[in-house]
């Protein structure tokens, strides 16, 4: 059964939200970062990168206590404002794709992540988890939801719907064409009806966010231990999620670019990976893989397609039959020399978004020696690879939607 609360959300007023909703700070260049900040006094990144208004960078715990300051301020600046009462929020995104997605941002419970209600499918950094602990611990909320997903469920689907029928709280479009919808679901029975529903199922899965939901939890840990009358019903007990049905999640895949060939000479590189693969050069041809198991490379200027041979790779497990872990057993590793997909500088990832043309580009360019486009996993990937207590390599999935920061703030 799933825990999911309703909470009372700290959230821009109707006529900022537009200014202050932000991207995920890594996924603007400095550039854009500082166009934003010097130009939009509203701009969420403010809070995020406080060492602006002293034209200086900080980091560590002294940037901590900045961003709770900067948030204050957004609070008493009336930016922000709290609802008065628990609810749930209905989020709606339209894409520049025309892709469509409807989901709800709730409280997710600590314990479920603990008991594996909620199920994992990636591994995480501990340096990173201690990190994002630390910096949440100071801070004192979370601003970016972790991104759960859920079989398709028509009771919830028909809630959504229904209350999609009023004029949203917020409509605004990005500048990346993208438009955001959010409706205030406050009412005490529709509450206690989707949270009963929520109940009812029996597992949810982070599609996106394993860091976030890891650190909450590290820091639920450390709360516990210093509340002598810890109850499990406190704020630090749940983390922001925005929960979406499995139909709405789009899994983009990332390709692999690698630096040089390990010493080898093309054709000495191929006759290498005629071991455990069917090479077939397709010239100029574009060339994407079209099932399981198969691969798209460029090299010299030239598209190959890749099948993997059935007598010589059989998998047992989820993990073993993902493309990802198998280019890295038959190709990266034990060819290329590349062992840790993490650190090693000699790798580099493109998701699916930017397509193979980005792939051929960076070749073309001298960057990387070799490109490997491969298919975007599934949901049902995904879910066996959770079911079965196994993690994806890094990289393996890009996940859509992505929300903006600072449309809803969960405080603890």
């Amino acid at each position: 059964m799933a825990k999911i609360i309703p909470f009372k959300a700290v959230r821009p007023t109707r006529d900022k939200v537009n200014l202050l909703a932000a991207r995920s700070y890594d996924s603007y260049t400095a550039a854009q970062v500082e166009a934003r900040l010097r130009d939009n006094p509203f701009s969420f990144l403010h809070i995020v990168n406080p060492g602006f208004r002293f034209q200086k960078e900080v980091s560590g715990v002294e940037r901590y206590g900045l961003v709770r300051n900067r948030y204050q301020e957004f609070k008493e600046d009336g930016i922000f404002i709290q609802d008065e009462k628990p609810s749930f929020y209905i989020y709606k995104i339209v894409n520049r794709d025309g892709l469509v997605f409807h989901g709800m941002v709730g409280a997710a419970s600590i314990e479920d992540y603990e008991n594996n209600v909620i199920k994992k499918h990636e591994d995480t950094i501990e340096f990173r988890e201690v990190t994002f602990k630390e910096y949440t611990k100071t801070i004192g909320f979370n601003a970016e939801a972790v991104l759960l997903t859920y079989p398709d469920n028509p009771a919830l689907a028909k809630i959504i719907e229904n209350v999609m029928q009023d004029r949203a709280e917020y409509e605004f479009t990005t500048t990346y064409r993208d438009t955001h919808y959010l409706w205030n679901v406050d009412d005490k029975d529709l509450v206690k009806k989707i949270q009963e529903i929520y109940k009812e199922i029996p597992a949810l899965y982070i599609a996106d966010g394993h860091h976030r939901s890891a650190s909450s939890c590290l820091l639920a840990k450390d709360l516990r231990e210093s509340n002598k009358n810890h109850t499990g019903e406190e704020s630090y007990n749940f983390f922001m999620a925005y929960l979406i049905p499995e139909s709405d999640l789009k899994i983009y895949e990332f390709n692999r670019l690698v630096k040089d060939l390990n010493g080898m000479e093309k054709e000495e590189f191929l006759i290498k990976l005629d071991e455990f693969y069917r090479i077939e050069n397709r010239g100029l041809d574009y060339y994407k893989p079209k099932e399981k198991h198969q691969f798209s490379m460029y090299l010299d200027g030239e598209y190959y397609s890749l099948h993997l041979r059935k007598n010589k790779y059989r998998a047992t497990n989820a993990l073993e039959d993902l493309d990802a872990y198998i280019l890295y057993v038959t190709i990266l590793k034990p060819i290329l020399g590349i062992d840790d997909l993490r650190n090693d500088n000699r790798i580099e990832y493109a998701h699916g978004k930017r397509e193979l043309a980005y792939v051929q580009t960076m070749v073309d360019s001298g960057s990387y020696a070799v490109g490997f486009g491969l298919l975007p996993v599934t949901t049902e990937d995904l879910k066996n690879m959770a079911d079965q207590n196994l993690r994806m390599p890094p990289k393996t999935t890009y996940i859509e939607p992505k929300l903006r920061s600072g449309v809803t703030v969960y405080e603890f």
